[in-house]
């Protein structure tokens, strides 16, 4: 008979198996250390259904049932906002868009460009990301290739490419972590149902099908379906995870010797906050400076079908503009994306308010861009714990509060009124902005720092005042830069669980 998982003691228990917890389980499983990987969300399907646009972006196949409660832009009343809660976290629905942050990015982190470097590169390898190094006009400097070739364009992608050069910039293709070419069946089909989809067939390199196949299997338990409550702690240490199995109700308590949280820039404080240690943060900064770029998504109707052969072409960006404001406030402007319009029937019900029936009819003949502008960190945007509303476990609900600064916006509007012109000179006609209000690339609510003044987390993501508990999500990040955070969080989570692993004897004494 098997025991009862609460009888065992763990080296390790890492809460979240995106792109962080799961650096952190590859590296620690491979350490030898006993690993195991608390997730709330279950296994993808990974049938039909998770290529059809209503069920995964409309009726939300894999959203939770538990709200966030979310106000904006100074609104009265919080609107309830389900995530996605699945194994391999976000890491199911991006796009595969693999970009490092810059050097200037580094500005006020406590660490340089050059430490992360060489875990950025791991990164790439265990991700099998496929890139062209050297097209890219703002690339840092990089110490290996990338370890697989990029495809040709598409023709929708060498459209905007053509189009961006036409007025004088220097479009770059991608780095994808989409197995084109890489060691692993099967190849992708290039489909029209990637960014925002899980992949049915698996050709997109999320966790599941690079990071947590290559962990060592014997030494790592993934837990599913199962939600993280409280840390339980005291004298500076974390003994126990509290947990309950979703589908039974059934309680849990989790030992390990050392604790590694990454349920991403929302769920990371919540769960931090509900276990009381914001008494052990000096900084009193848990949950607050959440970032999540000042985005948005333009649209363009041409006079010809622009997709004919429904093919992912999210190939194409344009990083001219990253540090034209660096000189004026310190930050990046970002960069713009190629970027696939969802089906006509999500359109209809998810697009552009005012424009949905307009936008549903003729969106065989729209070619949209996304501007990703990096936001700054504001005190005020915060996560907290609700004091009167409490979900089915008895748990307070969180509450996000989000405002973007003028500052935010004018590096927005920067990077839109760019995107138009390349949609102009690609042969489009009117167009219409619509700007993202979701948080999927949330960073910044548990922050490194110098000291325990600055922030909660040392310089190696661990709690200040808690010897074996550490946090490798994005919410790590003192800024956001102007790109998909997803491959930073994957190489500084590889950073960590090597200082974890080379120090397990004295964090676990």
């Amino acid at each position: 008979m098997v025991a009862p998982i609460e009888d065992a003691v763990f080296d390790v228990v890492i809460v979240g198996s995106g792109f962080g917890g799961a650096s952190a389980a590859y590296t620690l499983s491979q350490a030898g250390l006993r690993t195991l990987l608390v997730e709330r969300g279950g296994a993808v399907n990974r049938d039909d259904q998770d290529w059809n646009g209503r069920a995964i972006l409309v009726d939300g196949r894999y959203r939770g049932d538990t709200p966030v409660l979310v106000r904006q832009e100074g609104a009265k009343d919080a609107t309830p906002m389900f995530n996605n809660e699945v194994v391999g976290g976000n890491s199911i629905f991006f796009g595969g868009a693999s970009l490092r942050l810059r050097a200037a990015d580094f500005a006020s982190w406590p660490i340089s460009y050059a430490i992360l470097e060489p875990f950025y590169g791991q990164a790439e390898s265990l991700l099998e990301v496929h890139g062209n190094a050297g097209e890219d006009p703002c690339e840092p400097p990089r110490s290996a290739e990338y370890p697989f070739p990029l495809p040709e364009l598409t023709d929708p992608a060498r459209r905007i490419y053509e189009a961006a050069k036409k007025i004088g910039l220097h479009p770059f293709r991608l780095p994808l972590a989409i197995n084109h070419q890489g060691s692993r069946r099967p190849r992708c089909l290039n489909c029209f149902t990637c960014d925002g989809f899980p992949c049915k067939i698996g050709a997109k390199n999320d966790v599941t099908t690079t990071l947590l196949l290559k962990a060592r299997q014997d030494c790592l338990t993934v837990l599913p379906r199962v939600l993280a409550t409280r840390l339980v702690h005291r004298d500076g240490r974390v003994s126990a995870l509290e947990a309950v199995e979703r589908d039974s109700g059934r309680r849990l308590s989790l030992k390990a010797k050392a604790f590694v949280v990454s349920g991403g820039a929302i769920g990371t404080p919540a769960l931090l906050l509900r276990s009381g240690l914001e008494a052990l943060d000096r900084s009193q900064s848990i949950g607050r400076f959440l970032m999540r770029h000042c985005n948005g998504m333009i649209g363009f109707v041409f006079p010809f079908r622009t997709n004919p052969k429904a093919v992912n072409h999210k190939q194409v960006g344009i990083s001219d503009l990253y540090e034209a404001r660096r000189p004026v406030d310190g930050k990046a402007v970002g960069i713009i994306q190629d970027m696939c319009m969802p089906p006509p029937d999500v359109v209809r019900l998810k697009g552009p308010r005012g424009f949905r029936w307009a936008a549903a009819l003729v969106a065989s003949s729209i070619q949209t861009l996304i501007c990703i502008a990096e936001d700054e960190a504001q005190r005020e945007n915060r996560v907290f714990l609700s004091s009167s509303d409490l979900d089915r476990w008895d748990l307070p609900l969180t509450i996000v509060e989000h405002s973007y600064s003028a500052a935010d916006k004018a590096r927005r509007a920067l990077l839109v009124r760019t995107a138009k012109r390349i949609l102009r000179a690609a042969g489009g006609v009117i167009g219409k902005v619509d700007m993202i209000r979701s948080f999927s690339h949330a960073v910044g609510t548990v922050r490194f720092g110098a000291s325990a003044e600055a922030a909660p987390l040392d310089v190696n993501c661990r709690l200040h005042g808690v010897a074996n508990l550490f946090v490798v999500d994005g919410s790590f990040m003192p800024s956001s830069g102007g790109v998909n955070p997803s491959l930073t969080i994957a190489a500084n989570a590889l950073r960590v669980a090597g200082h974890v692993r080379d120090g397990f004897g004295a964090i676990a004494a």
